[in-house]
């Protein structure tokens, strides 16, 4: 077979992509670059105004977008949101999942009712959303794509002024969940890749950004940058298309060199 040109590995017309957390921040920025490629795109988050708002930036940009309401922290609305999606788009070949709480308080205080709520959303609520989407479409076809995000938080211990065990340890959990995924669903031709982002500013990351200041933040990134509207549109691209069709099983951050430093 005569090798495919560098457009032809990134193209992704004539998929179907899910992201969940989509409706704003890098959830939007992902279904941004997965659209511009070519994709269909579902994405879903769980208000319906916020949802509504992003499909019109999305279809403004000539991307063929929906949008389901659901909280993928809940089984019942996992299972309606993969079923709805399959009715809606048919068989999904990118799944990417993105929707993710955090929670602030020392270790010592942290409440329980806390930590169940970010462990449901950001682990248990992947591994659900992973099972229905490739029991229901991708096992049988043999092919699929899932990207899972992360964070350079599940890399390390935190800096002094973040106090986020809980998220902390969901997304050390979504990095051996994506090994381990990985490694059983490539009998299926199904490649599971996570992204590890850094600091970006989001609804999530504002908190912070505004109590510690971007500009020291972004001081201790070898780039003296935070991440911007582009910079998972790459990485993202690549772990959804046939570019990273051998790529499996494996992180990457996208930090501006943080974790090169701390790691």
């Amino acid at each position: 077979m005569r090798a495919r040109t560098i457009q032809q590995l990134f193209d992704l017309t004539g998929k179907t992509a899910l992201v969940t957390g989509g409706s704003r921040g890098l959830g939007l920025q992902m279904a941004h670059a997965l659209g511009e490629a070519g994709a269909r795109v579902m994405i879903s988050s769980r208000k319906a105004e916020d949802l509504e708002q992003a499909v019109a930036e999305l279809q403004d940009a000539g991307i063929d977008a929906r949008w389901i309401a659901a909280d993928c922290a809940k089984e019942a609305d996992i299972t309606r949101l993969a079923d709805e999606t399959l009715h809606r788009m048919g068989d999904v070949d990118i799944l990417v999942n993105n929707a993710g709480a955090s929670w602030g308080a020392a270790a010592e205080d942290h409440p329980l009712d806390a930590w169940d709520k970010v462990m449901n959303l950001n682990v248990r609520g992947y591994f659900l959303l992973s099972q229905a989407i490739a029991k229901k479409s991708m096992i049988a076809r043999r092919a699929g794509r899932i990207i899972n995000v992360a964070s350079i938080a599940g890399l390390n211990g935190n800096p002094a002024f973040m106090k986020t065990i809980a998220y902390n340890t969901s997304k050390g959990a979504v990095l051996n969940f994506t090994r381990a995924l990985g490694a059983e669903w490539g009998a299926h031709n199904i490649t599971v890749n996570a992204i590890c982002p850094g600091f970006f500013p989001s609804k999530m990351t504002a908190g912070v950004l505004s109590a510690v200041g971007e500009e020291k933040i972004a001081a201790g990134a070898p780039l003296k940058r935070l991440g911007d509207d582009e910079d998972l549109k790459g990485v993202c691209l690549l772990f959804a298309s046939d570019a990273g069709k051998h790529i499996t099983g494996q992180w990457l951050a996208v930090d501006g060199g943080v974790s090169a430093v701390i790691g």
